[in-house]
């Protein structure tokens, strides 16, 4: 019967063997778990802290360049810390617009790392296959922090069920929320831009992710055809 610690090193070994993975389940437990700890200081900026280091151990883990290094150091680290200053003060506009200058240039890149990975040879393996969930995740969540600075140098510039006179500032998950719902095309309308700035960022974000499917679709297809 196997033994406690030889179960740990087990799941050890295949998170190593599928780093994208863990990546695409983190994304999706913060997702889960955000709106129960909304309403907490620590448990906001525990999952922030949490997301960043799983995103970069996942990018490194698959994707280790020199360029990768500068990344996690000029824009990894200081949106780690912006995500704690945010769970403190989340309605202190120089500190949502610090954090947005840092995190959506991070996750664009990542999102960028993670295409990479996926092209960079012939062979479709299980983890790149993860892949593909983890930077559609990572694109969504970048958008969304862009929306997070949008709302600050526009105001107004959303409006959603619990604010339909854009008066108040949306929250951060409202706009995530946003930014999947435009990303997948889906379109479900109950959040949504009414300023022209704000359009024309959710309008780049549809065209990325029709462009994204098709990318990912002609790239197995292609890799179809060529093994017949």
């Amino acid at each position: 019967m196997p033994t406690a610690d030889s179960r740990i090193a087990t799941a050890a070994q295949a998170a190593g063997r599928h780093p994208s993975a863990c990546l695409l389940f983190a994304q999706l437990i913060v997702v889960l778990a955000y709106p129960s700890l909304d309403g907490s200081t620590v448990g906001r900026a525990v999952l922030g802290v949490v997301q960043m280091l799983v995103v970069l151990t996942a990018v490194w883990a698959v994707r280790r360049t020199p360029v990768l290094a500068w990344v996690a150091g000029l824009l990894g680290i200081p949106a780690m810390l912006l995500s704690v200053a945010e769970a403190i003060s989340p309605d202190t506009e120089w500190v949502v617009l610090a954090s947005a200058a840092f995190h959506v240039p991070f996750y664009f890149f990542v999102s960028y790392a993670m295409l990479r990975y996926l092209f960079h040879d012939d062979e479709v393996t299980r983890d790149e296959i993860f892949a593909t969930g983890a930077a559609f995740t990572v694109v969504a969540w970048g958008f969304a922090y862009l929306y997070a600075a949008a709302q600050v140098l526009w105001p107004g510039s959303f409006i959603g069920f619990n604010s339909p006179d854009g008066a108040d500032a949306l929250p951060w998950f409202e706009l995530l929320y946003l930014s999947f719902t435009t990303l997948t095309s889906v379109g479900l309308s109950d959040v949504y831009p009414v300023m022209d700035q704000a359009r024309s960022f959710v309008m780049v974000e549809q065209v990325a992710g029709v462009f994204y499917i098709a990318l990912v679709v002609a790239r197995m297809v292609g890799l179809a055809a060529r093994r017949h």
